[in-house]
């Protein structure tokens, strides 16, 4: 179904798992796709399989957010769908938390979501729509999660502001948060095969579905915020995780 015919979309974090799906998703439902990323050769290959614009961009800096959209206005103009999806995992217990790691998942899943939004707003066509990826962990409370859990919670207050301040404009703006999904972020925990086996395991326990999520079903979920059918939800917040928050 073409139901995004005419559209263009901007999917940061693209080049792999949801973001990857995501662009795959919105591109065969009819819309024109830019994908960025910050590892060159990665974003390349993914623009290059998906048939799709490919632009360098590090969600973790505000310089690179600004040129990003610069880049994006000079060559496309204006955008109907922003999918903010780029981030990073980590975070320790409190007590042993350090800086760095606190800076790097605040300095990209938080302060680059929100400048992401903030740089790209001038660029959204009235009626657009803007999906936040957040994450079941924004609301459930799990030891060593807080630096990670707390820059979703915080996403998740932003984009409820964002949607009063651009609803004068009928610009849409969700969350969408999942689970525990398959998706190549799992395969960068540094686990051996048993150890992801079991990490597999233990969290499927935990999901009253018995299952991982799948990073397709998110895909279509943010395609969905994107079109007509969604026309008058903004402010939302969709868990997509099995049951596992409940």
């Amino acid at each position: 179904m073409k139901n995004l015919e005419s559209k263009i979309a901007v999917v940061t974090g693209g080049n792999s798992g949801i973001g990857y799906a995501a662009a795959q998703e919105l591109k065969q439902q009819g819309a024109e796709v830019i994908i960025t990323g910050r590892r060159e050769e990665a974003v390349n290959a993914a623009a290059q399989a998906l048939a799709v614009t490919g632009i360098v961009a590090d969600q973790g800096s505000v310089a690179a957010i600004s040129q990003l959209a610069s880049t994006i206005k000079e060559r496309f103009g204006k955008i109907d769908i922003l999918f903010i999806n780029a981030g990073v995992l980590g975070g320790a217990d409190i007590e042993h938390a350090d800086e760095e790691t606190f800076d790097h998942v605040i300095g990209v899943n938080y302060k680059g979501a929100f400048f992401t939004l903030s740089k790209f707003i001038p660029l959204l066509n009235d009626g657009a729509s803007v999906v936040f990826l957040s994450s079941n962990t924004a609301s459930m409370h799990g030891a060593n999660a807080s630096i990670y859990s707390s820059s979703k919670a915080a996403l998740n207050a932003v984009m409820k502001a964002a949607a009063i301040e651009l609803a004068p404009r009928k610009i849409r703006v969700n969350a969408v948060s999942p689970g525990p999904t398959q998706t190549e972020i799992l395969n960068k925990l540094g686990l051996d095969e048993a150890a992801r086996k079991n990490l597999d395991n233990w969290m499927i326990e935990r999901v009253p579905l018995k299952q991982l999520g799948v990073a397709e079903d998110v895909a279509k979920m943010v395609a969905y915020f994107g079109g007509d059918a969604a026309k008058f939800i903004t402010g939302a917040e969709i868990i997509m995780d099995g049951g596992m928050s409940l």
